[in-house]
């Protein structure tokens, strides 16, 4: 037997020993009629949402919830008034007679990530994957749980969404369901990624810290612009007021994206395809492609207005609008949220009053998604005991202490404790060099198929 074989056996069996501790966790999960069942229904209802629109087809979407509750899903625990959040896999581990090498494969099954890969070599069970979201390459073998006629499907060029898991430090294995999506040409490519950044928010560059960091650093300097219009990262105005202010913000943002892009926001969409030597048949097919927002934005081709002019404008829910208050608030990592209530809730703490106005106001920005992790940190800083006060009302808990405690109490409201990348981040210059020739294969595609007649498209899912 050749070294390599030796190799490859040796993973093989590593695998078929860590799949068999995975399905363990699995069933001690699904098995599980306490906190840990609490949170697996709060953290599959939350996926399942996500994966509903644009739909995460042709994968079992509930078992790829399980799989990742396994390693990312939060227990929270209270104990003496004391809250704490364990993943599935701590809790398994404190709960089982698990070998101390079984606690180490649980550790590190804490880096498992999702990602958008494509099949650069191998036949069954062994592949090289790419992630093409961060260009970064994986040694995967796969393990028994994958259907056959699934991974026989898994050729060269193949685009796949996977979870993958780690098996040792430099080896890899598929863990839950994965996606095939076929061979995919540069203007699907570029709407896979878009997709994915939809289904799984946190794990865009989860391979890539200094990909993500990069990502982050755009974020912070729209919070720059932010601070620098309105003046501060907290404003108290009419919400009418507010939607204007938000328009002009979102004006000057995109005057600056353009001027980054070299695009001249003073011309039309036509012009500006006229100069990129595309033609109006071109550019109409090209949109007609992209689905209905295509064909809205075919439409505008004609129109004869400005880039800057066709823009959508942002607009605030009809409830924060017709608001005589609202609250904006931006962060430099959570971006912006917005509130109605916010600015009465602040002055019932200052009046520092027990009154059931209080409570009912504290209850509601708990279960207003709205109220970010941020939002409560700054509350506790200003108003401290009183908010305190109330929490221990509200959560009928005499020992709760705002300094310790504050974060698992809203997170057993469902809170996010970390941000979550916003969709206005800048992507890395290798995926801004694939949307531009997604544009211009569009293009081309179209210019190959003028003066043919074109059957009707059926909608279907990817690589179709």
């Amino acid at each position: 037997m050749t070294e390599q074989k030796a190799q490859g056996t040796e993973v093989t069996q590593l695998i078929q020993s860590q799949m068999a501790l995975k399905r363990r966790l699995i069933d001690f999960v699904m098995d599980a009629e306490d906190e840990v069942a609490t949170a697996l229904e709060a953290f599959s209802a939350q996926q399942l949402s996500r994966w509903a629109k644009p739909a995460l087809s042709g994968v079992n979407r509930t078992a790829l919830a399980v799989d990742m509750f396994t390693t990312e899903g939060t227990v929270t625990y209270e104990e003496n008034g004391i809250v704490t959040q364990k993943t599935a896999a701590y809790v398994f581990g404190q709960s089982e007679n698990v070998s101390s090498i079984e606690q180490e494969w649980l550790n590190r099954w804490l880096s498992s990530f999702n990602g958008l890969f494509v099949v650069t070599e191998g036949a069954q069970p062994h592949y090289r994957l790419t992630n093409w979201l961060t260009q970064k390459q994986y040694s995967v073998t796969a393990n028994s749980d994958q259907a056959s006629e699934v991974l026989g499907r898994l050729k060269d060029g193949e685009m796949i969404v996977a979870r993958l898991m780690p098996i040792t430090n430099s080896e890899w294995t598929f863990s839950g369901p994965l996606t095939l999506l076929g061979k995919l040409g540069k203007p699907k490519l570029a709407v896979a990624i878009g997709n994915f950044r939809q289904w799984f928010p946190a794990h865009l560059y989860g391979d890539a810290p200094e990909l993500k960091e990069a990502a982050w650093a755009s974020v912070k300097a729209q919070h720059a612009d932010f601070v620098e219009l309105f003046g501060a990262q907290k404003v108290l105005m009419p919400g009418h007021e507010l939607n204007k202010q938000l328009q002009a913000y979102q004006a000057q943002s995109t005057e600056k994206k353009l001027a980054e892009a070299g695009l001249d926001s003073s011309k039309s969409l036509k012009d500006l395809a006229q100069d990129a030597g595309v033609s109006k048949e071109e550019m109409t097919e090209a949109v007609e492609s992209m689905g209905t927002e295509g064909k809205v934005a075919a439409n505008l081709i004609e129109s004869q207005k400005s880039l800057k002019m066709v823009m959508p404008k942002v607009e605030l829910p009809e409830d924060l609008r017709r608001a005589d208050r609202v609250t904006a608030f931006a962060h430099p990592r959570w971006g912006q949220t917005f509130l109605k209530d916010y600015a009465r809730l602040e002055e019932l703490l200052q009046a520092n009053e027990e009154t059931e106005a209080i409570d009912q106001l504290v209850l509601k920005h708990l279960e207003n998604e709205r109220a970010i992790a941020p939002l409560w940190h700054q509350l506790a800083a200003d108003y401290g005991q009183p908010l305190e006060s109330a929490l221990r009302r509200i959560l009928k808990n005499d020992a709760f202490d705002i300094e310790q405690d504050l974060d698992g109490a809203i997170a057993r409201y469902g809170k996010a404790l970390t941000p979550t990348l916003p969709d206005t981040a800048s992507v890395p210059e290798h995926l801004h060099d694939l949307f531009q020739e997604a544009l211009k294969a569009v293009g081309k595609d179209a210019k190959k198929q003028s003066g043919k007649k074109k059957a009707k498209k059926k909608k279907s899912g990817f690589g179709a």
